[in-house]
């Protein structure tokens, strides 16, 4: 090897080095955002969730996690969840179909346009606007009652129970779903289509045993995704039910700010087992998703 040529590989290997470092640099008030705020708050749970009074190793904050009154909280958090997620799976999953589907551009564009906007419209003011529209007092709640008689508030507080958190969940969960699934739909080819149209299937056929086989990973990596947004959402379940809803993040919440009892090493156990859902939630999603992009590649 030459003077020149060896000499020519380090200049190269020191230009390699030196960009990796201004990434790196570029990086660390993101990585130093992510340290602060996501890896260290969840060591700290993790040490308070075996930390016993005393400073001592225990498990005893877990046997308590899985008492029957935070049992039905998760079950009630994976109900909500569960419905929810499929709602917003079919409904979504129709929407942007047709969306994509429309003759006008307009029409598409605008769609997931109002997806991305509403998709992160959640929390107090998404509670807000349910119960003004709604609530005891909403508009709509008094032009049916003025109009067609239908007394809203008779229903026993309807829209402040489980029905009513499930039904604001499910209206943050339908511009999730259109975004997400989108870039799968724009994935089946019209060669797909226009092949089944030729054997003598129609569009129904085509559906059935063509393009939702071909979709079933990225509905169910979807579905997945919905989950477990839904499973870890509190401030709209807060703001519109409290407690009137058993559920695990407003356990979570009462339990960290001493609302009743102050007991940290019971919240962080909890918070422990949330985590471990979600975690379980989004490796599914990622596998799911990954076998959706070998189908529509």
């Amino acid at each position: 090897m030459s003077a020149a040529t060896a000499a020519g590989g380090a200049v190269s290997r020191g230009l390699r080095g030196g960009a990796r470092v201004r990434g790196l640099l570029a990086l660390a008030p993101f990585l130093l955002f992510c340290a602060a705020f996501l890896v260290v708050p969840l060591l700290l749970m993790l040490v308070q969730s075996v930390r016993g009074p005393g400073g001592d190793l225990t498990l005893s904050h877990f046997g308590r996690a899985f008492a029957a009154e935070y049992r039905g909280a998760l079950l009630n958090s994976l109900v909500i969840s569960v419905v929810s997620a499929a709602a917003g799976t079919a409904i979504g999953g129709i929407a942007a179909w047709a969306a994509l589907h429309a003759r006008s551009g307009f029409v598409r564009r605008g769609v997931v346009t109002l997806a991305n906007v509403t998709s992160n419209f959640a929390g107090i003011p998404l509670a807000f606007a349910f119960i003004a529209t709604l609530g005891t007092s909403g508009f709509v709640t008094a032009w049916l009652d003025r109009l067609v008689g239908l007394d809203l508030c008779s229903w026993g507080r309807f829209f402040y129970k489980a029905p009513g958190v499930t039904l604001a969940y499910v209206y943050f969960q339908l511009p999730l779903m259109i975004l997400v699934i989108t870039p799968a739909l724009r994935g089946l080819r019209t060669e797909w289509a226009e092949a089944a149209a030729s054997l003598g299937a129609s569009r129904g056929e085509y559906f059935r045993r063509v393009a939702l086989p071909v979709l079933a990973p990225s509905l169910l990596a979807s579905f997945m995704l919905l989950c477990a947004n839904a499973l870890g959402a509190y401030a709209t379940a807060f703001a519109l039910a409290q407690d009137n809803v058993n559920l695990l993040p407003i356990k979570i919440g009462f339990l960290m700010t001493g609302d009743v009892t102050l007991d940290q090493g019971l919240a962080s156990a909890l918070a422990v087992v949330l985590v471990v859902l979600m975690a379980l939630l989004i490796a599914g999603y990622q596998a799911m998703a990954a076998r959706g992009r070998r189908w529509l590649a």
